[in-house]
């Protein structure tokens, strides 16, 4: 027969090594858990009001996940972890005083957090999240502290799990902190950063100390004993999950989807192992509590359910599309789990903490399970309506329903608050500590209406009066059609006369949702993809600006500028007359659209000419080009664009070049890389009015830099005069396209100006650029057909900078650079990136495996964020 023993139980009357300490029992601790519940009710009932009325509020949402979570779960676990920990240690009870500084500590970052994000106050968010950490680390200092020379018990391994929870705790405030404060960098970044952040947050604060008390409180609930291997399992469990949390969120973090995908299937076995303890643990006759047993019971099964979905999501989708999918878990995971795992724990909990014996605890259980059968139907009802792909309002319903049997619990629960109350004020002889008690519970409670109700700023689909509507737009009415995708919103900058009627019709075209808030004025809903609002501004008569209120979007550049045309404080300061820059941030707007007329540069690498002598002619001189959205700069160029002519050609060609100087007043050379022989004459500088033939022989394969040859070179080449030679290797194989990516930096201004000049020799250029333009590929995406191959020759032309290409949602498996092959097709390795330090050249292939929208980037997101990205799209 198996040897079993009884787990440790708040309730047990008889002695051992399994009993909490008696000083649990006092009315001193009792008080504390009293008054360290009121919060959790206090912010549980926030969040509840937050789910009410998301809807109409675009940051609802957003506030109820951090008040249920950052507020209320944060604020239990903080309890209890300690609680706990002292009766498996048999450890000495903690200062009070500090562990009260703890908890106070903690819910007023949390409090700073809400209002930090929903202002957008980048330093109160920081401040409250440092605040929050240093919390954290006491919170940990304390648990470490409590396993020194503490007698310890059988179970002794659960208190590691409360350890782990609370260095996931950190982690994930700092995450959040990034994202929060734009820190979090590009669209694809910020998906990685921000699935570290719900993986750490969900699964390791919450999922460990859930999972390391289950082996003590399910047995307890169940009134059964505890099988022997329980300690063992423990362990493997700890070491199982907290290992696979580690993997995956550190692997989500850099972006890494196969080893995020190995670490959640080594947390899912770790659950599984426990979930098989705690089945065989289960025996046929009547549970301490039946409420409780049945709602840990089902909210263990969500996590597994939850977890076993969120690695078949990650497994089939790149990063930036995989939110969607975690997205559509949350309701599984904060209300089937975590809400469920709350209420079934504090059901069970608070009668023997409150209770001053077995006739008032058996009292106090009696009022918290009033109904719970009811409740937990509709709540598991709620959950399974919101997770299931169904239309948006049946989504809002199914929360509708969790929240009305949260609501239903919270009826329970404070009339035992208060009984606890009153009784813990007749044992301590006075209310000495209510004030505290109260007065703690209503600044977090007004704290997070004021954002609530200063967050209501317009009508979702009204608009706002202005004085006077004088003006030569005065009585015009214009509507805009706006889109958000891509951390962008396009335009990001709408130019109206003065009285114009304005009206944005707002529709987001991300994975992911978003909203748009107009300063001073109305305001769209969170928006899923494929959905449209239309917000009506009235008469616009002052400049305002638009934003998305999710956490870090406003930080990371999702905003719109309403300019009135006139305002001599937003006009000007553009290049060659045409606005270049985006309002407040000095940066170039990427998202805006480029002049009328404006064509892309054609990336398609033609096939080689005939023959095996090429003969090209090459003008220099001075051109008005569009470099990126609406800016016209002047450029150096060969050929009248900036790169020159891609050439191509055969190992053995000869390319005979005519350099024709049309510049005047100015000189030029040109050196082809390509070629093999002394510079003295064929590279030397000729003036305005001649010209020159530069003959070389192209005696080796490789995709090669050419450039103006003249001093200072770093001027003539980051003015534009660079190009591309294209040498292919022997025995090259067909590719059904070819496409030609130079890469280079952008350095606006007057060409050989001293502001200028300092930009290029402290390498600070405006933008990084594919083929001469910011962005160009983002709005002419390159097309192609699913399964077809495709090949990408890229040069980087500098004058300073590298590349490091890389195409998302593909792996290249050939690899071509400086003229030789790092991986062919038939091998069994791929590539991500193509690195190529400045005049360096090379190409790689992939084929797309289905239709989609794919990103290529310089893998520098700075680069990348500054315009050197683009996008392939392909169709079926």
């Amino acid at each position: 027969m198996t040897s079993i023993t009884r787990g440790p139980s708040p309730a047990d009357d008889a002695s051992g090594a399994g009993r909490y300490p008696s000083r649990f029992r006092e009315s001193g601790a009792k008080a504390r858990h009293l008054r360290a519940h009121v919060l959790v009710v206090a912010w549980l009932g926030l969040a509840l009001a937050a789910v009410a009325g998301q809807e109409s509020l675009p940051v609802a949402r957003w506030l109820a996940v951090h008040m249920f979570l950052l507020g209320a779960v944060t604020t239990a676990i903080l309890i209890w972890s300690e609680h706990f920990a002292v009766a498996l240690l048999h450890a000495k009870l903690p200062d009070e005083r500090w562990s009260t500084v703890r908890l106070a500590t903690a819910n007023l970052s949390v409090a700073g957090l809400l209002l930090g994000v929903w202002a957008a106050r980048p330093l109160l968010t920081a401040v409250a999240a440092v605040s929050l950490v240093a919390a954290a680390l006491a919170h940990l200092l304390m648990l470490v502290r409590l396993g020194r020379g503490a007698l310890g018990g059988r179970l002794k391994p659960i208190v590691s799990y409360y350890r782990a929870a609370t260095a996931a705790l950190i982690v994930g405030a700092v995450l959040g902190a990034l994202l929060a404060t734009g820190g979090a960098g590009g669209p694809d970044r910020y998906a990685g950063l921000r699935l570290a952040h719900l993986h750490v947050t969900l699964l390791g604060w919450i999922g460990l100390p859930v999972l390391g008390t289950l082996f003590m409180l399910w047995p307890t609930v169940l009134g059964v004993r505890m099988k022997e291997r329980t300690t063992k399992v423990t362990r493997w469990v700890l070491w199982l999950a907290a290992g696979g949390l580690v993997v995956a969120v550190t692997a989500l973090a850099l972006g890494l989807r196969w080893p995020a995908v190995a670490g959640l299937a080594l947390y899912l076995a770790g659950a599984v192992l426990a979930a098989d303890l705690l089945v065989r643990t289960v025996r046929r006759h009547r549970p301490v509590s039946a409420a409780a047993a049945w709602m840990l019971a089902v909210a263990t099964c969500w996590l597994t359910l939850a977890v076993t979905a969120d690695i078949a999501w990650l497994a089939s989708r790149p990063l930036a599309a995989a939110q969607t999918g975690i997205d559509a878990l949350l309701p599984v995971l904060l209300v089937g789990f975590v809400a469920q795992i709350l209420i079934g724990a504090l059901t069970y909990l608070l009668p023997v903490v409150l209770s001053s014996g077995p006739p008032d605890r058996a009292a106090v259980r009696s009022l918290l399970e009033r109904a719970w059968l009811p409740r937990l139907v509709v709540l598991n009802t709620g959950v399974a309506v919101a997770a299931l792909p169904l239309p948006g309002p049946a989504v809002t319903a199914g929360l509708l329903l969790a929240a009305l049997s949260g609501a239903g619990f919270l009826a329970v629960v404070v009339p035992v608050l208060v009984r606890g109350g009153r009784s813990m004020s007749s044992e301590a002889g006075g209310a000495s500590r209510r004030p505290a008690l109260w007065g703690t519970a209503a600044g977090a409670v007004l704290t997070v209406s004021a954002v609530l109700v200063a967050n209501g700023g317009g009508d979702a689909a009204g608009g706002t009066s202005a004085a006077g509507t004088a003006g030569a737009g005065a009585g015009t009415t214009r509507t805009v059609a706006v889109t958000m995708a891509d951390m962008r919103i396009r335009p990001a900058r709408v130019e109206v006369p003065a009285g114009t009627l304005l009206r944005l019709k707002v529709t987001n075209t991300d994975t992911q949702r978003h909203d748009l808030k107009v300063e001073d004025g109305p305001a769209t809903p969170m928006l899923a993809r494929g959905d449209s609002r239309v917000l009506d501004l009235g008469p616009v008569t002052e400049n305002r600006r638009a934003w998305c209120t999710l956490p870090g979007h406003r930080a990371a550049g999702m905003t719109m500028d309403i300019v009135v045309k006139g305002d001599a404080a937003t006009e000007g300061g553009g290049h060659e007359g045409h606005t270049s820059v985006a309002a407040g941030d000095g940066a170039l707007d990427l998202s805006a659209d480029y002049s009328a007329g404006w064509r892309s540069r054609d990336a398609v690498l033609a096939p080689v000419p005939g023959g095996t002598v090429h003969k090209v002619e090459l003008h220099a001189a001075h051109t008005t080009v569009e470099v990126a959205p609406g800016v016209k700069q002047q450029m150096w160029t060969f050929g009248g664009t900036a790169p020159g002519p891609t050439l191509r050609g055969k190992v053995g060609d000869v390319f005979e070049v005519t350099l024709v100087n049309d510049d005047a007043g100015m000189g030029h050379g040109i050196d082809f890389h390509a070629g093999s022989l002394a510079p003295d004459r064929p590279m030397r500088t000729i003036q305005s009015g001649e010209r020159l033939v530069y003959r070389f022989r192209a005696e080796r394969a490789g995709a090669w830099l050419y450039h103006c040859s003249t001093a200072p070179m770093l001027q003539h080449m980051g003015n534009g005069m660079y190009g591309a030679v294209v040498i292919d290797p022997p025995g090259l194989a067909k590719a059904d396209h070819e496409y030609v990516l130079v890469s280079s930096e952008l350095y606006l201004g007057t060409p050989g100006s001293s502001a200028q000049v300092a930009k290029m020799r402290q390498n600070t250029p405006d933008a990084w650029v594919f083929n001469g333009m910011a962005g160009q590929y983002a709005q002419r995406p390159l097309k192609l057909k699913a399964g077809e191959r495709a090949r990408f020759w890229l040069v980087a032309a500098g004058p300073s900078d590298g590349i490091a290409f890389h195409i998302v949602g593909t792996v290249f498996d050939t690899v071509y650079k400086e003229g030789a092959y790092l991986l062919r097709q038939d091998q069994a390795g791929g590539a991500q990136v193509l690195d190529l330090a400045a005049a360096q050249g090379g190409f790689v292939e992939t084929t797309f495996p289905e239709a989609g929208h794919y990103s290529f980037v310089d893998h520098d997101m700075r680069h990348a964020e500054a315009g050197a990205h683009g996008v392939v799209e392909v169709s079926d």
